[in-house]
């Protein structure tokens, strides 16, 4: 399967046969990103949360009362 890189239009193959390529497949709203890119926003978001300057915006957990 073709897939072009949703951050630089890289166009990459990928197994037709794979969990990523059966994700892209169903689900529209999911997008591919290559290595790199992956990589390249996995090192800034790192640097960003040893800042301290960085906030985790969780959902909360509700208990389920029964």
């Amino acid at each position: 399967m073709r897939v072009k890189c949703a951050l630089c239009e890289v166009i990459d193959n990928i197994d037709d046969y794979s969990l990523q390529a059966k994700r892209l497949r169903n689900r529209p709203i999911h997008t591919y990103m290559c290595d790199s890119c992956h990589d390249r926003i996995k090192e800034k978001t790192e640097e960003r949360v040893s800042t301290g300057n960085f906030k985790f915006y969780k959902s909360p957990q509700v208990e389920d009362e029964f």
